[in-house]
């Protein structure tokens, strides 16, 4: 049954991401964003035909194939619209995909609309699951690696900072995060969120010293509001700061503009306490 109106939560960045192992697959934790959504609408209209309001979240191209690999009709005009940048690491493009699929009556297994996303856009998030931050996800293969412990409640507060860039699938220049695994587990069973900040913020950092610019003021900032610790797009503009439930600082949105921070936003994450 096609729905009139689906709205796709983002994410907001990864709380880990790397290879698992010098040669082996990019692999990320992601940081489910119900603040950041793609709203896909429905009217009728014989041929399929997309609307973006000038976003570029997907080509006509995509959807067709996208809808063909799934064995979907071509519903009608879809009109898309997006609250976060594309580009910005916060998974406008797979959650364009997954709004059109669930637009067009997909109500199948999530792990089936991954792969159909993977065959179209080369590299997916996990956007499709309701249990995303308890996957470590193989973004180039659209496979789930392993299940992860549930995390607990957390707060976040940032925005997107310098410029988009969309995800290369052919892109594997990350650091290794193998050694973070077990650690990311042991704490997440114990619901320590200030070890979990802290892996995520090592993550991060090991990722902008290898790909980043010298002027990233994420890790400064969270010295700055007092952060448990920060996430960050690996790919892309999202930079993060992660608190304690209610422990975000009131001067905080302030400082993030003046720091160069645009599109601020908010949300609570996390599933236990």
């Amino acid at each position: 049954m096609r729905q009139a109106v689906v709205r796709v939560a983002g994410h907001f960045g990864e709380l880990l991401q790397g290879r698992i192992g010098r040669n082996g697959p990019v692999a990320l934790v992601s940081l489910s964003c119900p603040a950041l959504r793609v709203s896909a609408s429905l009217l009728p209209q014989k041929e399929l035909t997309l609307h973006g309001a000038g976003q570029r979240l997907l080509t006509p191209q995509r959807a067709r194939a996208l809808l063909t690999h799934l064995g979907l009709a071509q519903p009608g005009r879809i009109l898309l619209r997006a609250e976060m940048p594309v580009g910005g690491g916060a998974g406008a493009s797979t959650a364009a995909l997954v709004a059109v699929a669930r637009l067009a009556g997909w109500q199948g297994p999530p792990q089936v609309l991954a792969q159909a996303c993977l065959a179209v856009e080369g590299a997916s998030d996990p956007l499709m699951f309701a249990d995303a931050e308890t996957l470590l996800w193989a973004s180039r293969h659209g496979e789930i690696l392993a299940h992860l412990p549930t995390l607990p409640a957390f707060e976040v507060i940032g925005g997107f900072y310098g410029p988009v860039q969309r995800t290369n699938p052919a892109d594997t220049d990350f650091p290794d995060i193998a050694d973070l695994l077990l650690h990311w587990c042991n704490a997440a069973k114990a619901g320590d969120l200030a070890a979990l900040a802290d892996l995520a913020a090592v993550s991060a950092r090991r990722t902008l010293e290898r790909r980043g610019t010298g002027t990233d003021p994420t890790m400064s900032l969270a010295a700055d509001l007092g952060a448990l610790g920060y996430v960050i797009a690996h790919t892309g503009a999202a930079r993060g700061l992660i608190f304690a439930p209610g422990g975000v600082p009131a001067r905080a949105r302030q400082v993030l503009r003046q720091a160069g921070l645009r599109g601020i936003v908010q949300f609570r994450a996390g599933g236990q306490g």
